[in-house]
C-alpha cells in the first residue's frame, strides 16, 4: 500500500497576526475574512489561540459552535418529520377505511344483496 503525504494548508503567521490585529481594531470579522480570503471560523480559532497564548494557559478549546443556519435546518427537519408523521397517519386511516368498505362488499356479495358500487372491469 502506498502512503501518501497528507497536505496541511497553513496560513503564514503574518496573515494570522494581521487578521487578529484588524479584528481587535474594530473591523468587522466578515470584511477581514473576505479581504484575506480566509473562513470566518478560522479567524475565530486564531483569536482564541492568541488569547490563550497571551494568558499563558493551555486550556482546552471550546466545543464547536454550530454552523450558521444550523438551527433553522433543525427546525425545518422537525417540521418535515411532523408532516411525514401526519401523512403516515392519514394513509393508515384511509387504508383502514378501504379495508372496511371491501369487507362490507364481500359480505354483501355472499348474501346475494346488490353491491352498492360496481367493481371496475379492469
Amino acid at each position: 500500500m502506498v502512503r501518501r503525504e497528507r497536505r496541511v494548508w497553513r496560513h503564514p503567521t503574518e496573515i494570522r497576526l494581521e487578521a487578529i490585529r484588524r479584528v481587535k481594531n474594530g473591523e468587522r470579522l466578515v470584511d477581514v475574512a473576505g479581504d484575506l480570503d480566509v473562513h470566518q471560523r478560522l479567524i475565530y480559532a486564531w483569536m482564541a489561540a492568541d488569547k490563550r497564548a497571551q494568558a499563558g494557559s493551555v486550556a482546552k478549546p471550546r466545543a464547536k459552535m454550530p454552523e450558521p443556519g444550523y438551527e433553522s435546518l433543525r427546525r425545518e427537519n422537525q417540521q418535515l418529520k411532523q408532516a411525514l408523521a401526519n401523512k403516515t397517519l392519514e394513509v393508515d386511516f384511509f387504508k383502514g377505511a378501504l379495508q372496511k368498505v371491501e369487507a362490507r362488499r364481500q359480505l354483501r356479495s355472499k348474501t346475494g344483496e346488490t353491491v352498492s358500487t360496481p367493481k371496475s372491469g379492469q
